[in-house]
């Protein structure tokens, strides 16, 4: 059964501050997003929200058309995995992952078995014992092992170090391939783990920017590099995001969909088109909103 993932005019107040204002979104099952925004944007908040952690001040969040707050079955559904500390958790990290077996439906004991191998985790130490990076490598494992319909991985791999990071990522790719599901990455690492999106998730000040494929969004900006004026021709009536220069050589990043004849025309007269990162646009459209709100 698919399971979307619908967000309806969502707001949620601490007090007078909103962390969420009239938030609409919606996740189709079966694609990895990625969830990116500043610190403090409302990343974790819409996801305890999704996660029925909290409850929304206004609007709902469905899966299949059910509410999620307090519904036992869809709860069961949402596995959310963050940063924990377990300072009084002395129990092995063998019994706690068998803890989590018995109220995970989907959970692969075969598969639990090849991460403990692939993250070298050590069933017989206590979980409060654990390094910073074991316990991420904890943490990621249960998300992946219980093959939720809905995971959510909340900034979870932050203790890990590069390359085992790069084995989480490289795990994501291949068990959602075999076991498609909806998974959300909100990550500041953002260079690292782009190619990992099917969409990207911008939030900034509780407020949703922007919802689009990863490789549609890659279109909406551009890098033109090459002589001064022929760069500076080419670029004078669009959005510029940064500029570079060197010597007679300039580049430029704008905030353009370029079509193919303005594409054709950069070659003709000598530049060169490039892409623009992911992290590169996400910096200017987060910094664009400061700039609006300084004015």
């Amino acid at each position: 059964m698919k399971k979307d993932v619908v967000f309806k005019h969502v707001t949620m107040r601490y007090g007078h501050f909103k962390a969420l204002e009239d938030l609409s979104l919606q996740l189709a099952q079966g694609k990895i997003y990625g969830l990116i925004g500043r610190n403090g944007a409302g990343k974790t908040t819409l996801l305890s929200l999704l996660a029925s952690f909290l409850e929304p001040t206004e609007g709902t969040i469905e899966v299949n058309g059910k509410t999620v707050f307090e519904n036992a079955d869809l709860m069961q559904q949402v596995t959310f995995v963050y940063e924990k500390e377990y300072k009084e958790d002395t129990e092995k990290v063998k019994a706690h992952l068998e803890a989590v077996e018995a109220y995970k439906p989907n959970y692969d004991p075969d598969y639990a078995l090849e991460l403990i191998k692939a993250f070298n985790l050590p069933l017989t130490k206590p979980v409060n014992e654990l390094s910073k990076g074991m316990m991420s490598a904890l943490n990621v494992t249960i998300g992946l092992v219980s093959r939720s319909p809905i995971t959510i991985f909340d900034e979870a791999y932050s203790g890990m170090d590069a390359p085992t990071r790069e084995i989480f990522y490289q795990k994501i790719v291949e068990d959602h391939a075999l076991h498609p599901r909806t998974i959300i990455l909100s990550t500041h690492l953002v260079s690292e783990m782009d190619y990992l999106f099917d969409e990207v998730v911008i939030v900034h000040k509780g407020k949703l920017i922007l919802k689009e494929p990863i490789d549609v969004l890659l279109e909406m900006g551009a890098a033109v590099t090459g002589a001064v004026e022929e760069v500076d021709h080419f670029v004078q009536n669009m959005k510029k995001i940064n500029s570079q220069r060197l010597g007679g050589t300039k580049s430029v990043m704008v905030m353009e969909t370029l079509s193919e004849q303005q594409r054709i025309q950069a070659r003709q007269t000598g530049l060169e088109i490039g892409p623009v990162s992911l992290q590169d646009l996400f910096i200017h459209l987060t910094k664009e909103g400061d700039q609006d709100e300084q004015k």
